[in-house]
């Protein structure tokens, strides 16, 4: 009886561990005995690194044909239900009805979920990034801010979070907004973040050059600071000052994907499950869990995985490989990516790029900027359908880094 191996989700963790499985199989020549089933609402990646920008073109590739090329079938729905003890899927099909799947091995990688915190007003007056569509709707506004009066509201911008999300949404917006209101309008952008300084997170060096990054753009800091309040017309903040202002952006951090909380085992406060070294959910037999929805230690120095789309090509070769190796009869490879960099996209001031866990400043402005474009239309999308090629790129030691 053939084998199957369902991996839940098509974005960074969840293409790369199709791949990386059918890699395996292919390697242990089992063809015939094991098959890979990818379950996602389309066989698309979303890019979701990139959605802050302005532009939003070629942010959700098709991945029908790399597919195809490594033998991943594809089936168009949404996990509504794991019965980890039955290992069965209960599936909304795109087409309509459900079905039911039954899988001797699960990779759970269906990412996150914008974390919207109880505010008032955010779920009926606030923007967001976090997923194309959102990121359409942002931008839809923007453009049509342009046939409303000027006043300081339509002219002014409130970027909620001080994450790398929105860092970067934050120093795009003001060079954005003139590009709608025109070059001459007295643009405003404000960012609110409950650190004692904006870019404190990233440490004492990075967070300096973030800072005068971000004023050189024209871009405000309210640190210390929180959002009580959202309506049409503005924000109230913690300190009791209100911001006039019709754009409201939410980037205050993400929660790993709700049906998360269906795979038995430990969690974290963003709702991951705790990995062991092989991402294996220690509870659930035969389940592992990849990508934003697992939180495993990147090396033997007690640092972890963060919610990435650089760990989560990493997470998704680890987990597609060793779901097939089981399977297969290859050895299980341990999860391990000690390399760690950013790279933050500054709007018009260019880019900050860092290396290490404690963020040693490497590139700034253009020479950083110049990484990023690299990363954002080159690194971090699908290969093209070649399987040999994907197959190159797809064991669970590739890492790609600068």
């Amino acid at each position: 009886m053939t084998q199957k191996i369902v991996i839940a989700g098509s974005g960074f963790a969840g293409f790369w561990a199709a791949v990386s499985a059918m890699r395996a199989i292919n390697i242990a020549g089992k063809h015939d005995d094991i098959e890979v089933l990818m379950v996602s609402p389309t066989p698309t990646v979303t890019i979701r690194p990139r959605l802050y920008e302005a532009v939003l073109e070629n942010m959700n590739p098709d991945i029908s044909a790399q597919l195809a090329a490594v033998g991943v079938r594809h089936l168009a729905g949404t996990v509504e239900r794991i019965d980890a003890a039955a290992k069965t899927l209960t599936v909304a099909q795109a087409t309509g009805g459900s079905l039911e799947l039954v899988y001797d091995r699960l990779v759970w990688a269906t990412g996150s979920r914008l974390s919207v915190p109880a505010v008032p007003g955010f779920a009926e007056y606030g923007f967001n990034v976090d997923t194309l569509e959102s990121a359409q709707r942002l931008d839809a506004h923007i453009k049509a801010l342009a046939a409303k009066p000027s006043t300081p509201a339509r002219n002014t911008a409130v970027v909620v979070g001080a994450g790398l999300t929105g860092l970067e949404s934050a120093a795009e917006m003001p060079q954005r907004l003139r590009d709608v209101l025109g070059k001459d309008e007295n643009v405003r952008v404000v960012i609110v973040d409950s650190a004692p300084e904006v870019g404190a997170g990233m440490g004492a060096e990075p967070g300096a050059v973030i800072r005068q990054a971000l004023a050189e753009c024209g871009v405000e800091a309210r640190a210390g600071l929180r959002v009580s309040a959202i309506d049409a017309e503005g924000v109230m903040l913690s300190n009791g000052e209100r911001i006039a202002a019709n754009t409201v952006i939410l980037a205050a951090g993400v929660r790993a994907h709700p049906l998360t909380e269906q795979i038995p085992g430990e969690r974290d406060g963003n709702g991951r499950v705790i990995g062991d070294a092989f991402l294996r959910a220690p509870a659930a037999a035969g389940i592992f869990v990849t990508g934003d929805t697992v939180k495993a230690a990147t090396d033997d120095l007690g640092n972890h995985n963060l919610m990435t789309c650089q760990h989560a090509m990493s997470l998704g070769r680890v987990a597609g490989h060793n779901a097939a190796a089981e399977l297969a009869g290859l050895p299980t490879h341990p999860y391990s990516q000690p390399k760690y960099v950013t790279c933050l996209d500054l709007g018009p001031w260019g880019a900050l790029y860092t290396e290490g866990w404690d963020r040693q400043v490497r590139f700034t402005r253009q020479e950083g900027k110049k990484i990023k474009q690299e990363i954002n239309t080159q690194w971090i999308y699908p290969p093209a359908a070649d399987r040999e090629a994907l197959f190159a790129v797809a064991n669970p030691d590739f890492v790609i880094v600068p």
